[in-house]
């Protein structure tokens, strides 16, 4: 990712104990290469975005070469978003008697419809809007429950959907 740290070194050894020379075919522009080591390593700036396919490193004893297949590296932005839910506090319980005793709600979200792997607690029953930020592109999947004062949890709201791009 743009702004990140990058770094591949491969692991060689000669039997004869010989001097390895590394070299690099394809090399990304923004990237370094460690003839000693063959660490090919660097921070991709905005604008580097993009694939850098074909890179080949090669190492050498000076008698005979050895080569890694040849590799791909992808570099992309990050984009850092937040997604703004608000909702209407319940008025019934699922019985369907009225709600008295709203305590918290459990707020759920994740990339994949209906499996959230992320929640929020808000335990401020007058809070009905809430922003979740840092979300990386993609699409998330949100739900919500309402928990009464003796912690007993409702069921998922209806699913909202939002897109971060």
């Amino acid at each position: 990712m743009v702004g990140a740290e990058y770094s591949f070194t491969p692991r060689a050894s000669d039997p004869d104990g010989d001097l390895l020379t590394f070299s690099i075919r394809n090399k990304p522009g923004w990237a370094s290469f460690d003839s000693n080591t063959g660490t090919l390593s660097g921070i991709a700036e905005a604008g580097n975005e993009g694939m850098y396919s074909n890179i080949e490193i090669e190492v050498s004893d000076g008698t005979a070469i050895a080569a890694l297949p040849a590799f791909f590296v992808e570099v992309t932005q990050v984009v850092i978003g937040s997604a703004t839910l608000t909702w209407d506090a319940p008025l019934k319980n699922v019985d369907g008697s009225s709600l008295n005793d709203l305590a918290a709600y459990k707020l759920y979200y994740g990339p994949n419809p209906g499996n959230y792997n992320n929640e929020v607690l808000i335990d401020n029953p007058g809070i009905t809007t809430y922003v979740i930020e840092n979300l990386v592109a993609d699409t998330y999947f949100f739900a919500i429950t309402a928990i009464n004062q003796a912690g007993e949890e409702s069921r998922f709201s209806n699913e909202a959907r939002y897109t971060v791009n």
